[in-house]
């Protein structure tokens, strides 16, 4: 069956069906989700040698586009699930990605730490733009780290199975580092009442780390190489993802004109 004909069926007979109730009491489409995962769609772009689909971008913006015309909600938990897999896919170890590809973990990203937009004129730091200068500490004991942070705008808050997750670094001078957060981590919570940013029952919220405690080895690629990660994959995924997700596609991300923190790593 192709991922086309999954998708339509999901849409029919799971994901239609509490759209309404999804939009109207804004509670999160778990049924939805779950049935995404079921027919493969959560495991889309993992690779096929994990079991994945092996899709890539181009898959996962006709399954967002598809989506939002049905449960706005449901669109805006698989932008972030997609983006987020697609640094799992580059970073993280065999187990997470085998997990995501069987359709048991729905990802999630937690970057931003400011509720802020640009401000008056213009002139302020765009949502997109905060996510390149985190002001959350990690610090290594041994073979753990601990993380403490407020993470703002996160999709699926409290619903996820996985946050990749953003720090200052460890040790490296400059960038920012990212991990693989498991939701089910001691001291990371999410507020009883749900904030009100993104659509209606896509459970965007913040999450708190008073600090979160995970293994060294959950760091995604290198101490203070997350900066680039960002730029090139998270982002570029967002925009086109969003971009699906919308009537008006808004326009194209300048990685160029991104203004870099000072003694940033520079893109090649």
């Amino acid at each position: 069956m192709s991922y086309r004909t999954a998708l339509s069926e999901v849409l029919t007979s799971a994901v239609g069906p509490v759209a309404e109730a999804t939009a109207v009491q804004g509670r999160f489409p778990r049924g939805a989700v779950t049935a995404l995962g079921r027919a493969g769609l959560l495991g889309l772009t993992v690779s096929t040698g994990f079991g994945g689909g092996g899709g890539g971008l181009r898959e996962a913006v006709d399954v967002v586009a598809r989506t939002a015309r049905v449960c706005p909600a449901t669109a805006a938990v698989l932008q972030s699930h997609y983006t987020a897999v697609a640094v799992i896919e580059a970073y993280g170890g065999p187990w997470t990605r085998g997990e995501i590809a069987a359709g048991r973990h729905l990802a999630s990203l937690a970057l931003a730490e400011s509720e802020g937009e640009p401000e008056a004129g213009g002139d302020g730091p765009t949502a997109e733009t905060q996510l390149l200068v985190p002001r959350s500490v990690a610090t290594r004991s041994g073979e753990v780290v601990a993380l403490r942070a407020r993470k703002q705008r996160v999709v699926a808050a409290g619903e996820a199975d996985l946050y990749v997750w953003s720090s200052r670094p460890l040790a490296a001078p400059d960038g920012l580092t990212l991990w693989a957060v498991p939701a089910h981590a001691p001291d990371l919570f999410v507020p009883a009442r749900p904030g009100v940013a993104g659509p209606c029952g896509s459970a965007t919220s913040t999450v708190f780390a008073d600090p979160v405690r995970v293994p060294a080895e959950a760091m995604l690629g290198a101490d203070g190489g997350g900066l680039d990660i960002v730029l090139r994959t998270v982002l570029p995924w967002l925009f086109e993802l969003r971009a699906a997700a919308e009537t008006r596609r808004p326009p194209a991300l300048d990685l160029g004109s991104v203004r870099r923190p000072a003694g940033s790593l520079a893109t090649s």
